[in-house]
């Protein structure tokens, strides 16, 4: 196994618009992956403009000055490609895994729509599409066992006004408040070249890939007038739990477990990822061993921990479990909460660490074998740390975490007095 994280070629450039460009040559296959991020999530949003950012996602295939509506994805996948979008707090990415053969298609596409959506958003689309996010609201959300359990944390993890304290799907009164030039604005204000990152990761040399990207994309108008991103980095300890209990249309009892840790990209954050691996990380982990094999009080294959990649705050690390039947809430909520508290005070053994540094490892390498799962890295570190090449320091991070360090974390960061528990309670029947 190679000692680097990323053992590829990376080249960058930056256009007169200040637009990104970020390369990594690979002949091995005739594919390439273009991947666009945008600086904005709904971390960026004004009060009173929730789920603009994630709206915009769907919004950003209905159609642009050169194509017409549902052509963007008729003319990837008629090329033989892949394509989809995504949106979290921190960004929005675009991004299309195509033959080599039709690079050229893709970049055009991708600056078409950069620059041509304002022109091309109608009324018709804006409630068509803010129609679909309310459907996607009640199927994702409300309609779903749990389903709200992230809408709920976030709440709880952070204050009033905080960048994150409120979830990426948004405020449907907002959404619904909000009139065309209000959503033209925001696209306008953040859809701006030297507010994203363009990263091509295949068959193509950067030399090729930076013309063609100064040729689509180089006519396009920097913003000069981005607002920065609120400042989420403080939040202040309370030293009080926060407890919020649910009772709804759900099978059993489950119960999720949050603290705030450090941000994605921070050496602390990468301690927090080998814990969550020794505590939540299948069948050999602690909370599997414990809950689920141990004591029989919790469902095998709904039990875990995991960290959310939040770079801009502390970012939370969450364990949950789900209840077997006739166990309590109660009963789970201590049995998941002593496996927490123990990470400070049970030492991590060395096959602990060293199962954890294996599957994180896989983990990377699963992500880094394909086009696109490079190209969507790369243009992480671009944007979030202004180099793609960080990176490459990932894995080497996780695999030089100590027993010593893991304890610390856990003292320093799992402790009761600022935890956040959230607890689902099955309806009673007749």
């Amino acid at each position: 196994m190679p000692d680097s994280g990323y053992p590829w070629p990376i080249e960058t450039s930056r256009l007169d618009n200040g637009l990104r460009v970020v390369v990594s040559e690979d002949r091995t296959a005739p594919a390439v992956a273009v991947n666009l991020w945008y600086d904005v999530g709904s971390r960026h949003e004004p009060a009173g403009q929730t789920g603009f950012a994630h709206l915009f996602e769907h919004l950003m295939f209905e159609g642009s000055v050169n194509v017409a509506k549902t052509e963007h994805m008729k003319l990837i996948q008629g090329s033989g490609g892949s394509l989809n979008a995504t949106t979290n707090p921190d960004r929005t990415n675009y991004f299309e895994t195509v033959p080599a053969e039709h690079l050229e298609l893709a970049l055009w596409l991708e600056a078409d729509r950069m620059g041509g959506l304002v022109p091309a958003l109608t009324q018709e689309t804006l409630d068509n599409q803010r129609d679909v996010v309310k459907n996607e609201r009640r199927q994702r959300y409300e309609n779903v066992p749990y389903g709200d359990a992230w809408l709920r944390m976030l709440p709880l993890l952070y204050p009033p006004g905080h960048p994150y304290h409120h979830a990426t799907i948004g405020s449907m009164a907002d959404l619904n408040a909000a009139d065309l030039a209000t959503f033209q604005a925001f696209h306008q204000t953040y859809y701006a070249p030297n507010n994203a990152v363009l990263t091509v990761v295949g068959d193509a040399a950067a030399t090729e890939v930076f013309a063609l990207a100064d040729k689509y994309f180089g006519a396009l108008p920097a913003r000069d007038d981005i607002p920065p991103a609120p400042d989420g980095r403080s939040v202040p300890a309370t030293g009080q739990p926060a407890v919020e209990k649910v009772t709804g249309d759900v099978p059993a009892p489950r119960v999720y477990v949050a603290h705030r840790g450090h941000p994605f990209g921070s050496p602390g954050y990468d301690v927090l990822t080998v814990l969550a691996t020794v505590l939540g990380s299948g069948r050999g982990s602690r909370l599997y061993q414990r809950l689920a094999d141990g004591e029989r009080i919790a469902q095998p294959d709904l039990v875990g921990a995991y960290g959310v990649d939040l770079a801009h705050a502390p970012a939370p690390l969450i364990a949950t479990a789900t209840a077997r039947p006739g166990v309590s809430a109660e009963r789970l909520a201590e049995g998941l909460a002593e496996v927490v508290d123990e990470l400070a005070t049970v030492p991590v053994t060395a096959a602990e660490l060293d199962r954890a540094k294996a599957l994180l490892s896989t983990a990377w390498w699963r992500q880094m074998s394909t086009v696109d799962g490079r190209a969507d890295t790369l243009g992480r570190y671009a944007t979030q740390f202004g180099d793609p090449a960080r990176a490459a320091d990932r894995l080497p991070a996780w695999l030089a975490v100590t027993a010593e360090q893991i304890a610390e974390a856990a003292a320093d960061v799992l402790g009761a007095a600022d935890r956040v528990t959230l607890t689902y309670l099955p309806e009673e029947t007749p």
